[in-house]
């Protein structure tokens, strides 16, 4: 449908302003807030994933690209609610204690969103008990991810980890990390289930952790 391709094409350019007119046309013209969503905002974020795994936009390009998602998103979550439609998964992110970096975060969030997952973010510096609580008190969440982005706090990450596990919670919740320091010997080494080196590898490794 031509007018979902423009969706994708805005979303893309990051036009936020083209993006809520051509999604309310949409939604005017009797399009479900589904296929707006699947085929217009998210299948935009597919293609974006893999140009910024491989070099070809940057971090800056992949920001207003979100923000332009986000804005059509926020005219349709009114029709997804009434249609019950439900995310493809819900998910919970964070630096690890100690570690006041967020840029990788966000980019990360902002391309899992990019799969239709739902991500609650608990910000910079969490402590492990954050998280455990965190997950405890929303049992429809099934994805942790983690970002360290010092050396210095690997072992927040490993403690983390270890937290998430010794609470019994890795039954509910896969456990997925990243950052600059961190490698896969690394997380094979503490535990966790999944690994990514940049955040276009990451919303495709939560999307099939998820699913798994």
């Amino acid at each position: 449908m031509a007018i979902l391709d423009e969706i994708s094409a805005a979303v893309q350019a990051g036009k936020k302003q083209d993006v809520e007119v051509l999604v309310q046309q949409a939604i005017d013209d009797g399009v479900s807030a589904q296929d707006i969503l699947n085929d217009g905002l998210l299948a935009a974020m597919d293609i974006i994933g893999p140009k910024f795994k491989n070099n070809e936009i940057f971090i800056p390009e992949v920001l207003i690209a979100a923000r332009a998602m986000n804005a059509g998103t926020a005219l349709l979550k009114p029709l997804l609610a009434e249609a019950d439609t439900k995310p493809l998964g819900k998910a919970v992110i964070g630096t690890v204690k100690g570690d006041m970096h967020d840029i990788g975060k966000n980019l990360v969030r902002m391309m899992i969103e990019g799969k239709g997952i739902e991500v609650a973010d608990l910000g910079v510096d969490v402590a492990p008990e954050a998280f455990v609580d965190y997950i405890k008190s929303n049992p429809e969440v099934s994805l942790v991810c983690l970002s360290a982005l010092l050396t210095t706090t690997l072992p927040a990450l490993e403690n983390t980890v270890k937290t998430i596990i010794d609470a019994g919670l890795n039954n509910q919740v896969k456990i997925l990390v990243g950052g600059a320091p961190v490698t896969q010997a690394f997380a094979d080494q503490i535990g966790a289930d999944g690994y990514s080196p940049d955040a276009g590898s990451a919303a495709a490794m939560a999307a099939e952790l998820i699913a798994a």
